[in-house]
């Protein structure tokens, strides 16, 4: 039996597909690889409409010394409805071998859902816009590739307008 999960029927209670903004990170192990698996399980979540260059970023908002993190956006087409796409998205973290023991550690994979549409949501398993997402340059820098126009549907910003307000220099393109 493959250790892949199933891959999960669209939300029939609604039926619309929605763009969703993904941030993928990897700090541990093969980082590349981790994102490469990382995309092709997106697809089981939507499909995938663009998807932004790596970016290597040293760890953000952590005391201890981590290794640099690799990091991207993907944009997706999804009819999951928020709490199930982020659920999904657990599942896919948990697949790659991502096991969560404390806050801030070290990351094989990271999947964050960033923007789901418009939608704003503030529920105690799941925050829409991501809430630190308009201070992380390494997230703002590859949304701002996939989708420059993209609005952040509390601060009325796009990508760029939100990193004129962030230190973006230690972002760097990685041609790996």
């Amino acid at each position: 039996m493959s250790n892949r999960p199933a891959r999960p029927k669209p939300d029939e209670r609604t039926g619309a597909r929605v763009h969703a903004y993904i941030g993928l990170g990897s700090n541990l192990g093969d980082r590349a690889g981790r994102l490469a698996s990382a995309r092709r399980e997106l697809a089981s979540a939507g499909r995938i409409l663009s998807v932004s260059s790596v970016y290597e970023t040293e760890p953000w908002g952590v005391d201890e010394d981590h290794p640099p993190y690799l990091n991207q956006v993907c944009e997706i087409l999804t009819e999951l409805q928020p709490t199930r796409l982020m659920n999904r998205l657990l599942a896919i973290e948990e697949m790659l071998g991502r096991r969560r023991k404390r806050r801030g550690e070290p990351r094989i994979i990271d999947l964050d859902l960033l923007l789901y549409g418009d939608r704003v949501i503030d529920t105690p398993g799941l925050k829409i816009p991501h809430p630190r997402m308009a201070e992380r340059a390494f997230v703002l820098v590859p949304l701002a590739e996939v989708a420059p126009d993209v609005v952040h549907p509390v601060r009325g910003a796009t990508p760029g307008d939100l990193l004129r307000e962030v230190d973006a220099s230690r972002v760097k393109r990685w041609d790996g």
